[in-house]
């Protein structure tokens, strides 16, 4: 049986760089609710897992459903109103792009799991013209966000890798710990929204500084059994 290779990338903070958008969102939806100013170290702690979540998290404990669901609104208004600013910009990093452009000219089944909604992902793979490299895309909309696998196991479902020919990437311990429950190889890359001291404790495998060696790692990937079925 002739091996796969699936890559399963993370989107904000190792694909795109969200840091500002996300960051002056989250302080716009707080300072408008009344809770004050939101700092970027600890916006960053919490990108990646599914909105509620993720604001839940910041939000003081005593905050309620409903306010928590305003937040969660706020938040929302402020992404669309920066998009509709001439001036906005949420870039792909630097080498993203020659790296999916490489990997599925050699074969790579390329993949997504991300904490955003479809609608969100869309937009920003159809700005940037993404959507062809990817023959999956997990989202939060149906099922639980990270770190729990769900959304890595759908992706080898739906493309019929398996664990051992599965690589995921992402710039959180969120994505870590995902890959790990869901047995496949933890690659973290440190540019994006977590320390590396924070990626590492979600057990990566390796973590890179940069797309030059990420894209080593990946060239020097072999699913197990490959070697004997050569």
């Amino acid at each position: 049986m002739t091996s796969l290779r699936l890559a399963v990338f993370d989107v904000d903070g190792t694909l795109i760089d969200s840091r500002e958008i996300i960051h002056r969102a989250m302080d716009r939806a707080f300072t408008r609710a009344g809770l004050g100013e939101m700092p970027y170290d600890r916006v960053r702690t919490i990108v990646g897992l599914e909105l509620s979540e993720a604001i839940g998290r910041l939000a003081p404990a005593d905050i309620g459903h409903e306010r928590l669901s305003l937040l969660c609104n706020y938040y929302k208004e402020a992404f669309v109103e920066q998009r509709a600013d001439p001036g906005f910009e949420e870039p792909l990093y630097a080498g993203a792009l020659d790296t999916l452009e490489r990997l599925s000219d050699e074969g790579w089944l390329l993949g997504v799991a991300t904490g955003k909604a479809r609608r969100g992902l869309d937009i920003v793979f159809g700005h940037h013209g993404l959507h062809r490299y990817f023959q999956t895309l997990q989202t939060v909309d149906h099922g639980v966000g990270k770190p729990n696998p769900r959304m890595v196991l759908d992706a080898m479902a739906e493309t019929g890798a398996r664990p051992e020919e599965t690589v995921v990437i992402g710039d959180t311990s969120f994505d870590m710990l995902m890959a790990r429950s869901a047995g496949t190889r933890a690659l973290g890359v440190s540019w994006g929204f977590h320390t590396a001291d924070e990626i590492a404790s979600g057990g990566a495998h390796e973590i890179h500084d940069s797309y030059d060696t990420l894209n080593g790692a990946l060239s020097r990937f072999v699913p197990a059994g490959e070697e004997v079925s050569r």
